[in-house]
């Protein structure tokens, strides 16, 4: 099974304080025990939500609104895909990530289609992203779109993929599926779904590259008008973030041993 760690941000996080060596090296070493343990697929950190845009399809309407985002505590900083043999494995991976303060939430994928183990690398002139598209009662319910939404988003998606913007997506199972992990010090406290509120939970994801912002967010408008019709209300929300990359990091020892496995530091 395919689980996603996804991170909530913190204070700090928001206001684009990066960890100090200390921090980094110990996410170096939990990473490298994820590597070896062959439980590692791929992570990103996020840049904050002031470098974000949310695009929302509502009664008739498409709506952009610049970041950054009030409530800080319900933002994604970054996440980790693992895949793990259950639920209390892929949990006990996040207990174990070497965090003082925060929150993890742990979803299964719903293995409709392949994600790659790491997006290809990005072309030369583009900013990645991760498309976060918010859930609804209908997802939290289990319930699947009809046909046509399934085959009307996948034609799109083709689209994307062959314009080269669209790399890799996936969606998640309901919350009910999933669990929470809260870190306070040393303490690691577990929380099972499912969560209440559904408008600020995570359906699914992509992975996407574009030469500009503007570029972005017009793929954006595009996503939310499909996938309305096959939601909830005849509404559909996604976050759009950058991704950090290795030129946002100065340098360091602990930056110097994610280059060499090959990955971007994040925690």
């Amino acid at each position: 099974m395919r689980f996603m760690l996804l991170v909530r941000a913190t204070e700090d996080f928001e206001a684009g304080r990066l960890p100090d060596e200390k921090k980094m090296s110990e996410m170096a070493d939990w990473t490298e025990e994820l590597i070896k343990s062959g439980a590692r697929i791929g992570a990103n950190r996020l840049h904050p939500s002031s470098k974000g845009t949310r695009v929302r399809y509502a009664k008739g309407r498409v709506q952009v609104t610049d970041g950054p985002f009030a409530e800080s505590k319900e933002l994604i900083a970054g996440y980790c895909l693992i895949q793990a043999k259950s639920l209390d494995e892929a949990v006990a991976w996040a207990k174990s990530v070497p965090f003082e303060e925060g929150e993890i939430e742990v979803r299964p994928l719903n293995e409709l289609i392949d994600v790659p183990a790491d997006p290809p690398d990005r072309r030369p002139g583009t900013t990645r992203y991760v498309g976060l598209v918010k859930s609804d009662p209908d997802v939290e319910a289990g319930k699947f779109p009809e046909e046509k939404f399934v085959a009307d988003m996948g034609a799109f998606l083709g689209e994307a993929a062959k314009a080269g913007v669209f790399l890799a997506g996936q969606a998640l199972q309901p919350s009910s599926k999933g669990a929470r992990v809260r870190f306070s010090g040393r303490n690691r406290q577990v929380i099972d779904g499912p969560f209440a509120e559904s408008k600020e939970l995570i359906a699914g994801f992509m992975f996407l590259q574009f030469p500009s912002k503007d570029e972005a967010i017009e793929w954006g408008k595009r996503f939310v008008q499909v996938d309305a019709p096959g939601r909830s209300g005849g509404e559909s929300d996604c976050e759009m973030r950058p991704v950090c990359e290795f030129e946002d990091y100065g340098p360091s020892p602990a930056v110097e041993r994610f280059r060499r496995m090959g990955i971007e530091p994040r925690s």
